[in-house]
C-alpha cells in the first residue's frame, strides 16, 4: 500500500476495513453468521447517498437469496466486515436476514434414523 518515498498509495482503490465500517468493528446485531441468508428488501428501497460502494453493492447483489459468507467472498472483503454492513442494511430495512433452523426444531435424529430404517425395510 506504501507507494514510492513511503507515501499511501490508493491507487488500488482499497480501503481499511475500519474505514468501510465507519470505526465499528462489530455488528449491531448477533443474529447474523456466516450461514445467515440475505435478501434485498422487494421493493427495493433507495439507499441513501451516503451508503458506501461495498453496501451499494451487497444490496444490489442480494437481490437474489445469497449467503453472508457468499457476499464476503465475491466483494472480496473479510467476513466480519460484511457481517457489520449486513447488520447495518438489516436495521436500515435494506435487507432482510434468514437464519437457519434453530436446533430445538430439528427433528430428532432417533426418529429420522427409525424412518430410514422403516424405507429399508420396505425394500
Amino acid at each position: 500500500m506504501n507507494g514510492p518515498g513511503g507515501e499511501y498509495d490508493d491507487s488500488a482503490g482499497a480501503l481499511r476495513p475500519y474505514v468501510i465500517t465507519k470505526g465499528r468493528s462489530r455488528p449491531s446485531r448477533n443474529t447474523i453468521s456466516i450461514e445467515t441468508l440475505l435478501v434485498a428488501i422487494s421493493p427495493p428501497r433507495a439507499l441513501p447517498v451516503s451508503a458506501t460502494r461495498e453496501e451499494r453493492a451487497l444490496v444490489r447483489m442480494c437481490e437474489r437469496l445469497l449467503s453472508l459468507v457468499e457476499a464476503a467472498a465475491h466483494l472480496g472483503l473479510p467476513v466480519s466486515l460484511v457481517k457489520v454492513l449486513a447488520s447495518d442494511l438489516v436495521d436500515s430495512g435494506h435487507l432482510s436476514a434468514r437464519s437457519g433452523v434453530p436446533k430445538a426444531a430439528l427433528p430428532d435424529s432417533q426418529l429420522l434414523q427409525e424412518v430410514l430404517d422403516g424405507l429399508r425395510r420396505l425394500r
